[in-house]
């Protein structure tokens, strides 16, 4: 294991830490930034429990990515963890560079034990708060840190903060979290729930153990602080509040939004948004709160994660105010809230929605169960687009396309699932068995493509967060039921749809979303529960070369890890 002492001298090389609450800088220029990224085995404690937990430079949640639009930006990943490595650069476009888009096996082999590799980008077009995480096994349950993007000129297009801050919302698992993975293959079943849900990696003061484990956050009476929140955890969507106090929201995915207030936020794992918070309140201490939404029978983590609000000053004896969160099931709110998301299209800001589309596809999302000779009880659950388990190949996708290797993928996922029938129906518990195979879908280079993803009552309806890898695309129309290709398009939001690269299908509902396919390379699609992913919920498309000099794949670096 490298030694502690040189994790620290690398990791104070080039703005490596995570810092809670930082001053803006100062506008500078687009610059080279490089970051060292070391994969170590840690021992944590939380909630009375300790347990050798796998990190980045030893810190939980990782180290944050500070960058300045236009930046090019080299992480160099070392792995002496035993378990195989690759990190995403989540919502990072990566133009024409899926070399450094990270997900395990479909852009890349990940980096063994003892290997490094670098991860080279630039970042063009993008400011705002995004993240990272590992993208193989669960290792996400640890491995995770913010990306902040500052514009080049250093202002926002809403009233310049006092201060910022990160809050990472995430999960925590007493147990070691891929020995739990492998009891539940080993059932055919979810794995065991988490134990805590965290804030900046603290659980906060409802849980035992906990006095040393809760995140303050501190502010001076009359300031304003942008807060960027960042939903890292693994199978919950969450609700976010902040007792007595409102906030303005002003960005999701990195993307601006028409400003507007809310007292509660739904966020998705995968997802960020950026708050505007004045701490205009009396001076206090306010506990901020963090817990799942689930508006089905279906069991998750429940526990509420709790963090202060301080104002300066107060001493730490004042007992917290507590917030009003919202009932675990509290559909109508997470509606409303999502009505209010819309771009901010302005001359500097446009939201260049596709009006023409050249492609339609419609995705249903499913559960079901498949027969498992190995498994207990004979059977596995498992979850699928258009009725199709997507299977990991043994080696990445990215690299079959380019190299043009036969054997690895076909091109042949459906447009529409072979059999149409009432979706959101009855529950359906009879047929659950999923066709598999590494399907992807070929989309022309610069073709517009509308995809319709549409919740079904196999097993159980229940809402889905799908991140699409390479590109953001605009969330044109969302509903419940069934969608009516007749007459829902109609009701399309064309002017200021919200921009974003993860997003929610409802409940027993669906979601259209629009984008244009101008980033060729394999790109990655997955509901972002890693429940989910991991049972087959996820595919990939092909997207292919153009016929200009600058709209075909780059050629792989030299360092690209192979299987």
């Amino acid at each position: 294991m490298v030694p502690q002492t040189s994790l620290l001298m690398r990791s104070s090389v080039l703005f490596i830490g995570f810092i809670a609450l930082s001053l803006l800088s100062p506008a500078c220029e687009a610059a080279l930034k490089k970051y060292q990224f070391d994969v170590v085995v840690k021992n944590v404690s939380r909630l009375c429990h300790a347990k050798p937990i796998v990190t980045i430079n030893g810190m939980f949640p990782g180290p944050t990515v500070y960058i300045t639009e236009g930046d090019n930006v080299i992480i160099n990943v070392t792995n002496y963890a035993q378990y195989n490595m690759s990190i995403h650069w989540h919502g990072l476009k990566q133009f024409r560079n899926g070399w450094a888009d990270g997900p395990a096996y479909i852009t890349q082999c990940p980096i063994q034990n003892g290997q490094s590799y670098a991860y080279n980008f630039t970042v063009t077009g993008q400011r705002g708060t995004l993240w990272w995480h590992a993208h193989i096994l669960w290792l996400r349950a640890t491995v995770y840190g913010a990306i902040v993007i500052m514009p080049k000129d250093r202002t926002f297009p809403f009233p310049q903060p006092y201060q910022e801050a990160n809050l990472v919302l995430g999960e925590w698992w007493n147990e070691d979290v891929e020995e739990a993975v492998k009891q539940g293959n080993k059932l055919g079943l979810p794995p065991t729930m988490s134990d805590a849900h965290t804030i900046n990696g603290k659980p906060g003061p409802l849980f035992p153990c906990s006095d040393k484990h809760t995140y303050a956050l501190e502010v001076e009476s009359g300031k304003t602080y942008l807060l960027r929140i960042i939903n890292a955890a693994l199978n919950d969507e969450l609700f976010f509040t902040i007792a007595g106090h409102n906030m303005t929201v002003v960005e999701i995915d990195a993307v601006y939004v028409k400003p507007f207030t809310t007292n509660t936020l739904i966020i998705a794992p995968g997802q960020t948004t950026n708050v505007l918070v004045s701490a205009d309140r009396s001076p206090g201490r306010y506990f901020i709160g963090a817990r799942a939404f689930m508006d089905v029978p279906i069991a998750v983590d429940n526990k509420t994660a709790m963090a202060i609000l301080q104002y300066k000053g107060v001493p730490n004896t004042v007992i917290p105010i507590s917030p009003k969160l919202p009932a675990h099931n509290n559909t109508e709110l997470v509606t409303s809230y999502t009505k209010n998301l819309k771009s901010l299209n302005t001359a500097k800001f446009p939201a260049n929605v596709p009006l023409t589309i050249d492609r339609k596809l419609f995705y249903t999302i499913g559960l079901g169960q498949n027969a498992c000779p190995m498994c207990l009880n004979g059977t596995k659950l498992t979850a699928s687009l258009n009725n199709i388990s997507f299977v990991m190949p043994k080696m990445g996708l990215l690299q079959a396309h380019y190299y043009n290797i036969k054997g690895v993928f076909t091109t042949d996922f459906p447009d529409r699932p072979m059999k149409a029938f009432n979706y959101t129906g009855a529950p359906l518990s009879a047929n659950l068995r999923t066709n598999v195979g590494t399907r992807l879908s070929r989309v022309a280079f610069n073709s517009t493509v509308e995809l319709v993803l549409q919740d079904t009552n196999l097993l159980s309806v229940e809402s889905h967060p799908f991140h699409l890898h390479g590109y953001n695309f605009f969330v044109v129309g969302t509903g419940v039921g069934n969608f009516d290709e007749a007459k829902d398009p109609a009701k399309f939001n064309l002017v200021d749809p919200p921009e974003r690269n993860t997003v929610g299908v409802p409940t027993g509902g669906w979601t259209a979303i629009r984008f244009r396919a101008d980033n060729p390379g394999v790109w990655f699609m997955h509901c972002h529960l890693e429940l989910h992913t991991m049972w087959g919920l996820k595919m990939a498309f092909v997207v292919e070369n153009g016929k200009g000099p600058n709209e075909s794949v780059l050629s792989p670096p030299a360092d690209l890890p192979h299987c």
